[in-house]
């Protein structure tokens, strides 16, 4: 029964560190280097989208996490993908997701999220 638990255990830390732990092949940046970059990039924003209707950045597209495989036609894999959700935490998702099924190469993610941002935001 003990190694049952224990089993459970390492399953629940796994999932936890993955989840919160960026893949080497995402480039993560701060606003300033985020900011340089973005505009020559396809910029999605992959909260849902009553979050994007509250604010989002400038000339993002809404393409929540939720809907990423349905959607994932909509982003081309040859060009720069920027990628932001509230925290950071659903960019990660969306990357992994990006670059195993879509064979997205050029995956950045906004550090700390949207909630970081202090840019321009559209309502």
């Amino acid at each position: 029964m003990n190694w049952v638990l224990g089993i459970m255990t390492a399953v629940l830390v796994f999932l936890i560190v993955r989840r919160f732990i960026k893949p080497k092949y995402l480039k993560d940046l701060h606003e300033e280097e985020f900011r340089q970059g973005y505009r020559k990039a396809q910029l999605i924003d992959v909260r849902e989208q009553r979050e994007f209707e509250t604010g989002h950045i400038l000339g993002a597209r809404n393409i929540p996490l939720s809907q990423i495989r349905q959607r994932a036609a909509e982003i081309r894999p040859d060009k720069p993908v920027y990628l932001y959700c509230q925290s950071g935490s659903r960019s990660i998702r969306a990357a992994e997701f990006l670059k195993k099924k879509h064979g997205c190469e050029d995956l950045t993610h906004l550090k700390g999220g949207f909630r970081k941002w202090s840019g321009k935001i559209k309502k």
